[in-house]
């Protein structure tokens, strides 16, 4: 939307300066952008007399500014008073009317944004640093996904360490970026004694020296510890098995430190010993961490020998990535060559397939290209007889820039998705590139595991993003893999145990899901047996019975039959109970309990013949799931006040700590379908193996919406009432919920102003009919 402010600023600086040499003009549309910023910068290098003009604020117009020097209340330049006045006006802050005079209101606007920035009170004056900064595009105020602890972390680099000569003022925005991830780096040089002029940001030799003779502990204080917790706070959260693990930004390094920093070590492969050691700083601060540790993994473009398999088992390597795949033309003969595999397992070695066709480029992407490149893939993964199940890593190897991952790379993989659909969904996709790339992929596409470009460290996708949450390989290291007189290329790969652990043999013919399946018709046989009761039914209530929401769901969906649990455990010796699986055609865990629950949910209630009613077996599946994800927005309001947007960033996502996260969703998809399965005859038994054995699944959601919920108008309306229904049961049951969640004071759905929630439920309905689609 056009701003007048930023269209009268546009305009000026066009009309001041159009007729300079060099000058670039800006378009005039009212919206602040790089060419607005750079349009401004050159009006003020000419008015330092700087020749020729550039779209640059570099350090030749820095020096030039600090000759001038600062401009305050009653500057003599109109011209240069304008640019200020404009500047503010582009940055949202009101400074003036644009005549030419620095005046009070201009002054106030100042000291405001100075203050946002964590710079120290300049009493209204407008310095060069401050100019810089009021020239860029960054914000000092929190934008939406952002939080105020990292704004309080920008802030405070800005004022500690602003008298520097090579530190400037970053963005105060909330949001860990390269920015400021550069700031963080050169304030750790400053502390560890890198010379001032020396201190340039970048993970070098000498930095990295004195962060191994600088290693932190529990009982440390300062600002060395500050600055640490600071890279922690920016490589939050953690997620550690059902936990997710957060920090604060303080100068103490106490027992909370401890328990972040054991986790992070845990989530990145380190040794957990809670010490801020230099494994640990170099994790925090750089995406190979420190190449030189040891890990288990490799990749490479070279033929794996029966000599080189050996080899490499014997310097204790257990996965090797290999490609599946060598585009046309191409001299570098990477595929995987006959009896290769037969190498790679006889040698008690793991494979993972890579498939990449060039993607060294933009062009090389788009949706149409994904999806034949998925076909292509499936073809040669069948070809050489990998398992159902296995994920396939799909590159990006090139440093994609987010407005491209936007624009190519996630079409490309949505292509890629439903190529691999297109063939049954044997094999899932992973991805391959910049911690940026994998995180928006997954979030995108629903990517299994990434497969991060590590060692790529000056990536723009790798500078200022934490490790993606389903990271399985981290590659950190290339170097030549000498055996004997025989040497290849080969990159070092840390790998995340309990992530993919590749395949190790070919030709198999189980579904990933398969022990799932027999554990459930195994409990069908001993419902039979048992000869009370629907033993459909029993089987739901068996498998949902050890969850600790049971009692939740007891009085929405009923009891369960404790007999036939008593007559389980001491009759069969309580089989080993199945809390999660993967699903086959996503790679997702998951959860049986609450997969359980909502199927017997809506077993026992069916679908009201309202539509737009709702019922008890709802609340036990996407009801509760919704209800707990609103109070999840109520606790975080401050950094998402759109609904919508909450919605649409963090519901059904995974490596996002949430009560509604993509397997949440997934298991109320299937509960729902394979309860209308066992309605229309099915056992149980025999509706879960088609679900997940036979191809069930497919189009799940798509089903999912149909059967259940309908139109985008219906689903709304049902939404609306799963949050302000006054069923007594439903109204008790939502209101535990909101305040077990959210807390005590969480507003409650019908006190919140109904446009408010109506953006929540809008953003509800778009993400779930995003997904049928």
């Amino acid at each position: 939307m056009a701003d007048a402010k930023v269209l009268e600023a546009q305009k000026w600086v066009n009309r001041t300066y159009g007729g300079v040499p060099g000058y670039q003009r800006c378009a005039e549309d009212g919206q602040t952008g790089w060419g607005t910023m750079y349009s401004l910068t050159m009006g003020l290098q000419h008015e330092l007399g700087i020749s020729p003009l550039a779209a640059a604020f570099g350090p030749t117009t820095l020096a030039r500014l600090t000759t001038y020097g600062s401009i305050k209340q009653g500057h003599a330049n109109a011209n240069m008073n304008n640019l200020v006045q404009y500047a503010l006006f582009c940055k949202g802050y009101w400074g003036g009317d644009g005549d030419g005079v620095f005046d009070a209101a201009t002054k106030e606007a100042v000291i405001k944004i100075t203050l946002d920035m964590g710079a120290p009170d300049y009493e209204g004056t407008v310095t060069p640093k401050v100019f810089k900064a009021l020239l860029t595009m960054d914000a000092y105020v929190v934008l939406a996904g952002g939080t105020e602890k990292i704004r309080g972390i920008q802030q405070w680099l800005n004022r500690t360490y602003l008298n520097k000569s090579t530190f400037f003022i970053g963005p105060c925005d909330g949001h860990y970026s390269r920015d400021v991830q550069t700031a963080l780096m050169k304030a750790i040089q400053y502390e560890i004694g890198i010379p001032e002029d020396q201190a340039n940001g970048n993970f070098g030799a000498g930095t990295q020296a004195r962060l191994r003779a600088n290693t932190l502990a529990q009982g440390d204080t300062g600002t060395l510890v500050r600055l640490f917790s600071a890279a922690c706070v920016f490589n939050e959260p953690v997620p550690s098995g059902d936990s997710h693990y957060i920090t604060l930004f303080k100068d103490t390094f106490d027992s909370g430190l401890t328990d972040f920093v054991k986790a992070f070590q845990r989530f990145s492969i380190l040794s957990e010993n809670g010490r801020g050691d230099y494994p640990t700083w170099a994790q925090l601060l750089v995406s190979t961490g420190d190449p030189e540790r040891d890990v288990d993994a490799c990749d490479t473009r070279f033929t794996i020998t029966a000599a080189r398999a050996r080899a490499l088992a014997a310097e204790g390597y257990k996965y090797v990535g290999r490609y599946i795949y060598d585009p046309p033309g191409s001299t570098l003969d990477k595929e995987i060559q006959p009896g290769e595999l037969d190498n790679i397992f006889g040698n008690d070695l793991r494979v993972f397939p890579i498939y990449q066709d060039n993607a060294r480029q933009l062009g090389d992407f788009s949706h149409s290209t994904g999806y034949r490149h998925a076909q292509e893939a499936h073809e040669r993964a069948a070809g050489y007889g990998f398992n159902r199940g296995t994920v396939i890593y799909f590159a990006v190897d090139y440093d994609a820039t987010d407005p491209e991952i936007t624009s190519n790379i996630i079409p490309y993989f949505q292509g890629v998705a439903a190529g691999l659909a297109s063939k049954g969904k044997r094999y899932m996709h992973g991805v391959y590139g910049s911690r940026n790339v994998c995180a928006r992929i997954t979030d995108a596409t629903y990517a299994r595991w990434s497969f991060v470009s590590g060692m790529s460290w000056g990536f723009s996708g790798n500078l200022g993003f934490p490790l993606p949450a389903n990271w399985a390989f981290n590659q950190i290291k290339e170097f030549r893999f000498a055996n004997g007189s025989d040497s290849f290329d080969l990159d070092n790969n840390a790998h995340r145990p309990g992530t993919d652990e590749g395949q190790n043999r070919v030709k198999g013919t189980a579904s990933p899901s398969q022990d799932f399946i027999t554990y459930v018709r195994t409990i069908y046989g001993y419902a039979l047996g048992y000869g009370k009761g629907n033993p459909n039914q029993l089987v739901m209530e068996y498998l949902r019975h050890k969850s600790y929401d049971d009692a939740l769901w007891k009085g929405l969906i009923g009891p369960i039959d404790k007999d036939f649990i008593r007559t389980v455990y001491k009759t069969h010796g309580a089989p080993d109970f199945k809390h999660s699986f993967v699903d086959s055609s996503t790679g997702q865990e998951m959860g049986v309990e609450h997969l359980m629950a909502t199927c017997n949910g809506h077993f026992r209630y069916p679908r009201p013949a309202d539509a737009q009613q709702v019922n008890h077996g709802d609340v036990a599946g996407w009801g509760g799931d919704l209800i707990t994800f609103y109070a999840e927005w109520q606790r975080d309001r401050d950094s998402y006040a759109s609904g919508y947007q909450y919605c649409v960033e963090r519901l059904a996502k995974t490596g996002i700590p949430s009560t509604f996260g993509y397997s949440d969703l997934l298991e109320d998809t299937d509960g729902y379908l394979i309860a209308q399965r066992v309605r229309n005859g099915d056992t149980i038994a025999d509706a879960v193996q088609r679900h997940y054995d036979s191809g069930g699944n497919s189009g799940r959601f798509r089903d999912y919406r149909s059967h259940r919920f309908g139109s985008k108008a219906n689903t709304q309306a049902l939404a609306r009432t799963m949050l302000t229904t006054n069923s007594a049961v439903i109204a008790a049951g939502r209101t535990f919920l909101i305040k077990r969640t959210g807390g005590v004071g969480t507003l409650l759905p019908d006190s919140l102003p109904d446009a408010q929630l109506n953006d929540f439920l809008a953003g509800f309905t778009d993400v779930l009919h995003g997904m049928a689609g």
